[in-house]
C-alpha cells in the first residue's frame, strides 16, 4: 500500500495526514476550503479537486471530516468515494458519525470489490498531534490487518471492535462516559465557587485522588485557566452525543446523564458557543 488520499483537513486531519507523508505514502488531499491544504502541498502532497478525484487510483483513502451528512455526500455521492475508487482499494471513515450509515457504506462498498472499514478515533488534537490517537475499527478483519500499518503511523492504540458499524459503536460509548466525566468536573468547581472555596486550592485537593480524570486534569484545567480555546468543539460533542442518545433508543439503553448533559452542550451552542472546546461546559453550571 503506497498511494493514499486524504479528505478533511481540519483541527485532527491536518496532523494525521502529515503523519502518512512522514510515514513515506504518497499522499493526495482534498478539503473544502482548500487554503487548508497549503502546508501539506508545500510538503508534497497533491490537492485534489474533489472527493472523486481525489480517490482516483488510490490503494487507499482515509476520511474525518464533521458530520454524518458529510460522510454519506462524499462517500455515496454520484462522483463521490466509491464511485471513483478501484476494485480491492480500502477506505477508513475516521469521522465520528452514525453506525447505521458506516453499515450502508459498508455493503455498497462490498458491491464494488471495495473494502470498507469505520475508524473513528479518540485522543483529540493532541493525540492528532502527537500520533497517539486511539483508533476504533469496525469492518472486515482482514481489511482491519491490512491497514494496520496505515493506522500505525496516526495512533498507538489500534483495536479491532468487530463488523462494520462496531468503531462507531465504540465510540459513542466513548462520547457517553466522557460526557459523564466532564459533567461531574464541570459541577465540581461550580459548586466549590457558590460554596466560596479557593478553586486553585479545590483543585490541587482533589485532582489526583479518586476524583482524578483525563476531563479533570485537562479541560477544566483549561477551563479555570480562562482557556476556551477548542481542541474539540462543543458542536461536534454535540453531533456525537446526539448519536449515542439516538442510537441508545434504538438499542433500548436508557441514558439519562447523556441525555441532560446533550441538553446543556446545545443550550451553549444555541447562545453562540459552538466554536468553542468542551470545556465551556463549566459556563453552563457557573
Amino acid at each position: 500500500m503506497k498511494k493514499i488520499g486524504f479528505i478533511g483537513l481540519g483541527i485532527m486531519g491536518a496532523a494525521m495526514a502529515g503523519h502518512l507523508m512522514d510515514a513515506g505514502y504518497e499522499l493526495s488531499v482534498y478539503n473544502r476550503t482548500k487554503s487548508k491544504a497549503d502546508a501539506l502541498v508545500a510538503c508534497g502532497a497533491k490537492y485534489c479537486e474533489s472527493p472523486g478525484v481525489c480517490a482516483r487510483g488510490q490503494d487507499a483513502i482515509i476520511t474525518i471530516v464533521g458530520y454524518p451528512k458529510d460522510v454519506e455526500e462524499i462517500y455515496l455521492g454520484a462522483d463521490g468515494i466509491l464511485a471513483n475508487l478501484s476494485e480491492g482499494a480500502y477506505t477508513a471513515d475516521m469521522t465520528t458519525s452514525s453506525p447505521a450509515l458506516a453499515e450502508r457504506i459498508y455493503a455498497e462498498a462490498k458491491k464494488r470489490g471495495i473494502h470498507a472499514l469505520d475508524a473513528p478515533v479518540t485522543g483529540g488534537d493532541m493525540g492528532a498531534r502527537n500520533a497517539t490517537l486511539n483508533i476504533l475499527v469496525g469492518g472486515d478483519e482482514d481489511a482491519f490487518k491490512a491497514m494496520q500499518p496505515v493506522f500505525a503511523a496516526m495512533g498507538k492504540n489500534i483495536v479491532y471492535e468487530g463488523s462494520a458499524g462496531a468503531g462507531q459503536k465504540t465510540k459513542a460509548a466513548n462520547q457517553i462516559a466522557i460526557a459523564g466525566a466532564l459533567a461531574g468536573a464541570c459541577e465540581a468547581f461550580a459548586y466549590a465557587r457558590a460554596a466560596g472555596l479557593d478553586l486553585e486550592k479545590v483543585y490541587a485537593s482533589i485532582s489526583g485522588g479518586a476524583a482524578a480524570s483525563f476531563q479533570m486534569s485537562n479541560m477544566v484545567r483549561m477551563a479555570l485557566d480562562g482557556n476556551f480555546a477548542p481542541g474539540f468543539m462543543i458542536k461536534h460533542f454535540v453531533k456525537d452525543m446526539a448519536i449515542g442518545a439516538e442510537t441508545g433508543k434504538e438499542y433500548g439503553a436508557t441514558l439519562p446523564v447523556l441525555e441532560q448533559v446533550l441538553r446543556e452542550a446545545r443550550a451553549i451552542e444555541e447562545r453562540g458557543g459552538g466554536a468553542d472546546g468542551t470545556q465551556s461546559l463549566l459556563k453552563y453550571y457557573e
